[in-house]
């Protein structure tokens, strides 16, 4: 298959929540019509060759909405959401993805391997749906049935956040990934829960002890979505070589994080970032991975992107970078997508 033509799956992504913020009248029918502000729509995704990914359903921090979004807010004078509101807002954002597959014959939420393979065949978009940060379900512990039966495939139990799972992970750079205490045993039960039902559990957003807790309990591979090598860029979330060691004896899968927080060395929050600082992390994984066990987890939608990507459409010029350094064909491919079928595959079983 030539680069030009090979299709791009991506480990995560954060439309979902974009078009929960949205002022637009309709945003629904501005992603499939129209250009949309942000990394992702429909006609740039075709333009890209971008056949699908995670898409996460995220609670945004309620500082952010209050300062950006206030209209979103359900009390002005609150002080935060109610779990009840972080349920709803969730269950909202579940509906727009299911409402994007009704709206348009081009989009279909995925829930296996084949109903990926299927999209790319009939060049449709699948969601697979995936959550960042389970706090929706840490009272009702019973609505991960509710989620999982209309899609949900993939979790992160943890975010940056404190929850009845487990400690979080928010730390200034530069830092090392233990940053505090691991999974409660509430978190340890709804890991085993989430592994009982097939889905892909991500430690994307889990601290060094989180990581060894979900390593402990699972017999599946340990995946990171949107995460980068510490040894190049030691922010908090990126992964160890020693954790790096573990995600490939498990036969687990890294997906590069585009935001140029977690590329740079400096860790600055630069859009004058060069696109080969992506290439730099992609090669490091690869060294201590694996070529299998690679792929993208841009972070669209939910981060700073380099002014030379800048958006989905960028993802072809990342491929022409990837010729230059004159990686092959058949290795592109399985960045771009074989490698997370194929992850996927042994996780979801089908």
């Amino acid at each position: 298959m030539k680069p030009s033509n090979i299709p791009v799956f991506d480990g995560h992504n954060d439309a979902l929540t974009r078009l929960w913020l949205s002022d637009h009248a309709d945003p629904v029918h501005a992603f499939i019509h129209e250009r949309l502000e942000g990394h992702l729509d429909l006609k740039r995704c075709q333009q890209a060759g971008f056949v699908g990914g995670m898409f996460a359903i995220f609670l945004p921090p309620f500082s952010y909405v209050q300062q950006h979004h206030p209209n979103k807010l359900f009390d002005q004078n609150a002080s935060d959401f109610t779990q009840r509101q972080i349920e709803q807002i969730c269950l909202e954002q579940l509906d727009i993805a299911h409402q994007l597959a009704k709206g348009s014959t081009d989009i279909q939420i995925c829930t296996s391997v084949q109903d990926i393979q299927s999209c790319v065949d009939m060049q449709k978009l699948g969601i697979m749906l995936h959550m960042e940060g389970a706090e929706a379900l840490q009272k009702k512990t019973d609505l991960l049935d509710v989620f999982y039966d209309r899609g949900l495939r993939s979790i992160g139990p943890l975010w940056n956040r404190p929850s009845r799972f487990g400690h979080g992970l928010n730390a200034k750079f530069p830092h090392s990934p233990d940053t505090g205490a691991g999974l409660t045993q509430d978190g340890k039960n709804f890991v085993n829960r989430c592994a009982d039902k097939k889905m892909v559990i991500d430690v994307s957003h889990m601290n060094e002890r989180a990581f060894w807790d979900t390593v402990d309990l699972l017999q599946q591979p340990i995946v990171a979505t949107h995460s980068n090598a510490h040894a190049l860029c030691a922010q908090a979330r990126n992964l160890t070589d020693r954790q790096l060691k573990e995600i490939r004896n498990s036969q687990g899968m890294v997906g590069v994080n585009f935001d140029v927080a977690f590329l740079r060395p400096d860790g600055q929050r630069n859009a004058e970032t060069s696109i080969d600082v992506i290439l730099d992390h992609l090669e490091y994984l690869m060294d201590h991975l694996g070529e299998e066990h690679v792929g993208f987890g841009s972070d669209f939608d939910g981060a700073l992107i380099g002014a030379e990507l800048e958006d989905v459409t960028g993802l072809r010029e990342l491929i022409n970078r990837m010729q230059q350094r004159h990686y092959s064909s058949e290795l592109i491919e399985k960045l771009c997508f074989t490698n997370w079928i194929n992850v996927l595959y042994r996780i979801l079983g089908e």
